[in-house]
């Protein structure tokens, strides 16, 4: 499933002049050190695996004495103003040491696999905690191979979660089971409903401060469930729980950019609402930068938006859903979270939280991230007539997703029902 295959270029004899000169410029003690840094920065440079055109990163120095390389996925820390939280510009991640313990749990499925292996490059994590029902000594084991900071650990069963879950800061959800094809998130309630609960109960337990990120679906009733198991052991703080609408963002950025020759790294989309078919809704005319659409560009950009799970799911025929794109998307927000955490300013995302701007009890819209988690919420400006009828129906489902979450984590309905 991978390869370990490499390839070399062949150094030219007519080369071996120049390599001499360099061999007399480099033993001199005055560019010794230069050198020695440059051999690091090279070595960091070319494990990135985001694009050339990304602006700088700059090299971390850690305490013990390695250099680590910061790994940014996104646009998830814009500097901007909040009067205009929308628009920002990419930043660079400045950790002076790994600091946070990030638990996984469902890390050997799908999804797990590949987010803990790019939560594994990144320097903001002192230890990575992977935990599933079965399988995580092999991807622990696996992922511990990678010359990176972080330390890994593998946790598997019940009798081990306790041991997973203490001291972590941030835990993020992606256990369960994934769509296939005819099914909609809603129909993945009946099992996720359970696990995520079950989970949820241990977080209360071993590490109630922690920030909690589900993605495990349907969000808009897994959120819900989350946040009254937590009030139930009397721990929940609303700022603290989020619901990963990430790829949302992700993909109306690269849906953008696409139709409109642009590039992707650059295009900022406001995604609010849910996470499930009509209830994602794409705010295109506060794109940034600025871009017009037609009505059917408006329309077609919209659906395709709402429907790029089932575009996965169909495309993978009956052998899995967004897998890939979904790590992505989590680790960028994972990365969000983690330098709010660390106490940088103007880090923002957009992601399904306990919110009061709209008469729903959760809602997804931007938010700041902070040391203690959302620190602030923000509305959702200015809209068109045909944004706002998106959100008349975007309202009118997720009410009942939302509804069936909290009566499933209250204890007041089962899962089958």
């Amino acid at each position: 499933r991978h390869s370990e295959n490499a390839t070399h270029a062949p150094v030219h004899s007519s080369n071996f002049f120049f390599v001499k000169m360099a061999i007399a410029v480099v033993a001199s003690p005055k560019v010794a050190v230069a050198c020695s840094a440059a051999r690091a920065t090279k070595r960091t440079a070319a494990a990135s695996a985001f694009p050339a055109g990304r602006p700088a990163l700059n090299t971390v120095v850690l305490k013990r004495g390695v250099s680590c390389r910061p790994l940014e996925l996104s646009s998830s820390s814009r500097a901007t103003t909040l009067r205009n939280p929308r628009r920002a510009t990419v930043t660079s991640q400045a950790f002076a040491e790994p600091q946070f313990k990030v638990g996984v749990l469902g890390a050997a499925g799908g999804i797990g696999q590949p987010l803990s292996l790019l939560l594994k490059m990144n320097t903001a994590i002192k230890e990575l905690a992977v935990y599933d029902i079965m399988g995580t000594p092999g991807v622990a084991a696996d992922l511990s191979h990678c010359n990176t900071c972080s330390t890994v650990k593998g946790y598997m069963g019940d009798e081990e979660l306790e041991a997973c879950l203490t001291g972590c800061d941030l835990v993020i959800i992606p256990a369960g089971v994934p769509r296939k094809p005819g099914m909609t998130r809603d129909d993945l309630f009946n099992i996720n409903a359970g696990i995520v609960k079950t989970l949820v109960e241990g977080v209360a337990k071993y590490c109630p401060s922690a920030l909690v990120a589900i993605i495990s679906n349907p969000v808009n009733s897994t959120v819900p469930i989350a946040a009254e198991v937590l009030k139930s052991a009397g721990v929940y703080d609303p700022k603290k729980v989020f619901g990963v609408t990430t790829l949302d963002i992700v993909r109306a950025n690269t849906f953008v950019a696409e139709a409109k020759g642009l590039d992707p790294m650059e295009v900022d989309v406001p995604v609010v609402g849910g996470h499930a078919g009509e209830t994602i809704l794409p705010l295109l005319s506060q794109t940034s930068p600025s871009v017009s659409f037609t009505p059917e560009e408006l329309q077609s950009l919209t659906v395709r938006i709402q429907n790029a799970g089932t575009e996965v799911v169909d495309a993978k025929a009956g052998k899995g859903s967004a897998t890939l794109s979904m790590a992505y998307a989590a680790a960028r927000f994972a990365e969000a979270c983690l330098r709010g955490l660390s106490g940088e300013e103007d880090v923002f995302e957009c992601t399904f939280v306990d919110s009061q701007i709209t008469e729903l009890p959760f809602f997804s819209s931007k938010v700041r991230l902070g040391p203690n988690g959302a620190e602030e919420v923000f509305g959702l400006g200015e809209l068109t007539d045909f944004e706002k009828a998106g959100l008349e129906k975007c309202n009118e489902l997720l009410i009942k997703s939302i509804e069936k979450g909290v009566q499933f984590g209250a204890g007041e309905a089962t899962a089958s029902a």
